[in-house]
This record gives structure tokens, sequence and C-alpha cells, in this order.
């Protein structure tokens, strides 16, 4: 490998939104400094499949189930 050209993988602190700490390898910041996440993904919709509901009221949902409510789907 060549020199000088790679980051500085080190150890840092991540505190997660629910308080807890993770020792994690990073190129951010210096060795030992702590990082809060704003949203993580143990608690966001994105990577937890929460959050999905579908808001439709009498729109093209709605249209589409009665147009299609005879076939059995």
């Amino acid at each position: 490998m060549k020199k000088d050209i790679h980051p500085d993988y080190h150890d840092i602190k991540v505190k997660m939104t629910d308080g807890t700490v993770v020792n994690m390898r990073s190129i951010w910041g210096k060795e030992g400094d702590q990082l809060s996440l704003d949203i993580d993904p143990s608690v966001h919709p994105a990577w937890t499949g929460g959050g999905t509901r579908l808001m439709d009221a009498g729109g093209r949902v709605s249209k589409f189930k009665n147009k299609y409510a005879g076939l059995g789907f």
C-alpha cells in the first residue's frame, strides 16, 4: 500500500438517541471523541419499518380499490 494516502482510522464513541454509547472505528474526529446522533437506526422508521401508514381520504387509493373491488384482490 502507498503511504500517507489512507485515512487514519481510530476508536470513537457514538452516543445513540436513547443514551447508549457504542464504540466504533471511524475517520471522524480524534481518538476518543464522542459523536452524538440526532437520528439513529434503532428508532428511525426508515430502518425499523414503522410509521408507514397509508393516509387516503377518498383519493386515488380509494378510487382504485372501489374500481377493482369485484376482481378479488
